[in-house]
C-alpha cells in the first residue's frame, strides 16, 4: 500500500491524542491534518507526547498451519473486454453490509449498546464506555468492531483483523452467493485494503467492497458474463471511493500531496461460476489458487500494481531485490478520485481439479508471498473448512508479526450449490 513521507514523526494526535503509526497523514480518531501539526507538535527539545491511553492490541490466534505439500495451474480464457457501467441503485437481496466484513457504515463500535442505551465495559463489568470508547471506571478502551471480523456464507467465508502494530483496521471485505440466470450459483469476494497515507481509508476500503459486491451481485443475475461483470464492479467500486472525496477533488497534481489525499484503497475480486474462476484487481491485494492435490503447481493469479512489480517487469531488480526495498509497497494503482485513471485487471481461468481461491491483502502475502508459500501454509483440508482456514492463515501472519491488517477469504472450488444471499 501507499505510504507518503511525513515531516516530522508524531506518536499521538496532538488534538484528540488518539495513537498514530509513523505512515499516518490524518489521525483515524478525528481526521485531524498531521502535515500542518507535525512542525508544532515537536519540541526542539523532545518529541511529541505519548498517547493519553494505551490501545491494546489483539492477541495471535494461536492457530498456526501444518505445512503440506506442494500443489493446478488453472488455464486462462480470452482477453477482457472494454466495458463501461453505471452503479447499480441498489444492492440485492443479500445486501452488501450484510455480507461485508465492514458490518455497518464505520465499522468501529460506538458507545451505545441497542435503543440508545450506554454499553457497559467488557474488561470490569462495572463502568459505562463513554463517547470516546474508553470506560469510565477503569480507563480500558473497548475493542472496535472492525478489529476483528468474520463472515462465512455457503461456498465462501472470510477473515479481517487490525493485526498487531495498527490502532485500527483499514481493511473491508464483502463475501455473498447469488444465482444465475440458469440457476447455477455464483460465488462472490471483494477485499479492499485501504491505503494507509490517505484519509478515512477505512471509509474507501467499506465503499469499495459494499459497491464492488451489489455490482456483481446485479449482474451475474441478470446473466453478464464474469468476467465483464468484474470489469464493471471494479469500475463501479472506484465511482464508490470517489464519492467520498471533498467535492471538487480531482486527480492530484504533485503539489502538497498529503493535502491532497483522498480516500482511497485497492481491491481485489474472484467469482466461482460454474467450471471458471474469474477474478479482478487494482493494487497489490492479491489472489492464489491452491489446488487439493498438493503434488500439483499453485499459481498466483494478480500481477500487482507496485513499485516492485515494475522493476521486476523492467528487469531492473530480482524479486527478491525488490521487495526488500522499502519502496517495494508504493502501489501505482489505486480507487480514490485522485487516481490518474483506474484500469481494472481481470483474468478468467478453469481449473481442471479442486482447489481453494485464496483473496488476500499484503497483511498476509507479505507472509507468503510466492504460490508456493501460500500453498505451504493453506491447510489440506482447506475447501472443506474455508472459515477455519481463513482464521488459521490470519492467525499465521499474526505470528509472524502482524505488523499490517489482515485480511482473508477463502472459496472452495468448484463452488457448492447453495441457497443464494449472504447470510
Amino acid at each position: 500500500m501507499t505510504r507518503l513521507p511525513q515531516s516530522a514523526q508524531l506518536t499521538a494526535c496532538p488534538v484528540c491524542h488518539e495513537p498514530l503509526d509513523p505512515a499516518d497523514n490524518f489521525c483515524g480518531g478525528c481526521g485531524a491534518d498531521l502535515s500542518a501539526a507535525a512542525s508544532a507538535a515537536v519540541s526542539p527539545g523532545g518529541t511529541a507526547g505519548d498517547p493519553r491511553r494505551a490501545v491494546r492490541h489483539p492477541e495471535p490466534d494461536g492457530h498456526r498451519p501444518a505445512p503440506p505439500g506442494t500443489p493446478s495451474v488453472p488455464g486462462q480464457t480470452a482477453p477482457p473486454p472494454t466495458v463501461a457501467s453505471g452503479m447499480p441503485d441498489t444492492p440485492g437481496a443479500s445486501g452488501a453490509s450484510g455480507a461485508s466484513g465492514a458490518s455497518g457504515a464505520t465499522g468501529t463500535a460506538g458507545p451505545t449498546g441497542p435503543a440508545g442505551r450506554r454499553r457497559v465495559c467488557g474488561a470490569c463489568r462495572s463502568g459505562m464506555i463513554d463517547d470516546d470508547g474508553y470506560c469510565e471506571h477503569c480507563g480500558h478502551a473497548q475493542p472496535r468492531e472492525r478489529d476483528h471480523m468474520e463472515h462465512e456464507t455457503p461456498g465462501v467465508a472470510a477473515v479481517s483483523d487490525r493485526g498487531l502494530r495498527h490502532h485500527r483496521n483499514e481493511d473491508a471485505f464483502a463475501v455473498s452467493t447469488t444465482t444465475q440466470p440458469d440457476g447455477g450459483p455464483a460465488v462472490l469476494a471483494v477485499v479492499c485494503d485501504g491505503v494507509s497515507s490517505a484519509a478515512r481509508s477505512d471509509e474507501a476500503s467499506t465503499a469499495a467492497s459494499a459497491g464492488a459486491l451489489a455490482s456483481l451481485e446485479a449482474a451475474l443475475a441478470a446473466g453478464t458474463p464474469p468476467r465483464e461483470a468484474t470489469h464493471r464492479a471494479i469500475l463501479d467500486a472506484a465511482r464508490a471511493v470517489d464519492a467520498l472525496a471533498p467535492s471538487g477533488h480531482h486527480a492530484r497534481e504533485h503539489r502538497h500531496h498529503q493535502q491532497e489525499n483522498a480516500p482511497a484503497c485497492t481491491i481485489v475480486s474472484a467469482v466461482i461460476t460454474g467450471e471458471l474462476l474469474t477474478v479482478g484487481w487494482v493494487g497489490d491485494s492479491r489472489a492464489y489458487w491452491v489446488p487439493d492435490d498438493r503434488a500439483a503447481q499453485p499459481a498466483r493469479l494478480t500481477e500487482d500494481d507496485s513499485w516492485a512489480a515494475q522493476m521486476v517487469a523492467a528487469g531492473l531488480l530480482s524479486e527478491a531485490e525488490a521487495y526488500a526495498d522499502e519502496r517495494a509497497h508504493a502501489i501505482t494503482g489505486w480507487l480514490g478520485a485522485d487516481a490518474y485513471e483506474v484500469e481494472p485487471h481481470t483474468a478468467a481461468f478453469q481449473p481442471d481439479r479442486p482447489g481453494v481461491v485464496i483473496v488476500c491483502t499484503d497483511g498476509l502475502w507479505n507472509y507468503a508471498e510466492t504460490a508456493e508459500r501460500m500453498a505451504a501454509v493453506v491447510p489440506s483440508d482447506a475447501r472443506l473448512r474455508p472459515l477455519e482456514t481463513a482464521r488459521r492463515l490470519v492467525g499465521y501472519a499474526l505470528d509472524g508479526g502482524g505488523h499490517d491488517n489482515v485480511t482473508v477469504a477463502v472459496l472452495p472450488f468448484p463452488a457448492r450449490s447453495a441457497e443464494p444471499g449472504a447470510a
